[in-house]
């Protein structure tokens, strides 16, 4: 087996080849996979929240779409990725449960990826697939080797994006 990392809820990690980093339990939480096809240098976030601008206490960032895909980016270049290169996939930001309530702070899952979303268009990061939404949560692994992300679900199959 390939280097194995884990990553938490409200954490990220990146590394250069090879490994695999996976995180469990993506519920209405957003990974975030950023991949440097050149340099096979990967690195997945586990964010909670959309923006750290709106928390009283936002001094974890990774547990925030604006700050820690920042951050994992500069970790990505401190290992020699280069930012053209880089490209992301996103899964995740499901809505877990149902609210008679609709109201938007309900609706953490889906602006958890508009959040992800309005900042990698930001630092000009293109997504090339995301596996978002539905009311399911899902397991990760992001493979060095070549980019791939395995979605594990209960109930919706296995897939590679």
């Amino acid at each position: 087996m390939e280097n194995l990392i884990k990553v938490g809820m409200a954490d990220l990690q990146t590394s250069g080849h090879p490994c695999v980093l996976t995180t469990l339990g993506l519920g209405s939480c957003v990974g975030i996979a950023l991949y440097d096809s050149n340099k096979k240098i990967i690195g997945l976030a586990h964010i909670m929240l959309p923006s750290s601008l709106q928390a009283r206490n936002n001094s974890n960032i990774a547990k925030f779409a604006d700050t820690g895909i920042v951050k994992m980016l500069n970790d990505m270049l401190k290992l020699g990725a280069r930012k053209e290169n880089i490209v992301a996939k996103l899964a995740g930001g499901a809505q877990m449960f149902a609210f008679s309530d609709s109201s938007d702070m309900m609706r953490i899952g889906a602006r958890n990826v508009i959040s992800s979303k309005e900042k990698l268009q930001e630092l000009n990061i293109p997504i090339i697939t995301e596996d978002t939404g539905g009311n399911y949560g899902r397991t990760i692994e992001l493979f060095s080797e070549d980019g791939r992300l395995l979605i594990k679900t209960i109930g919706h199959g296995i897939k590679y994006i």
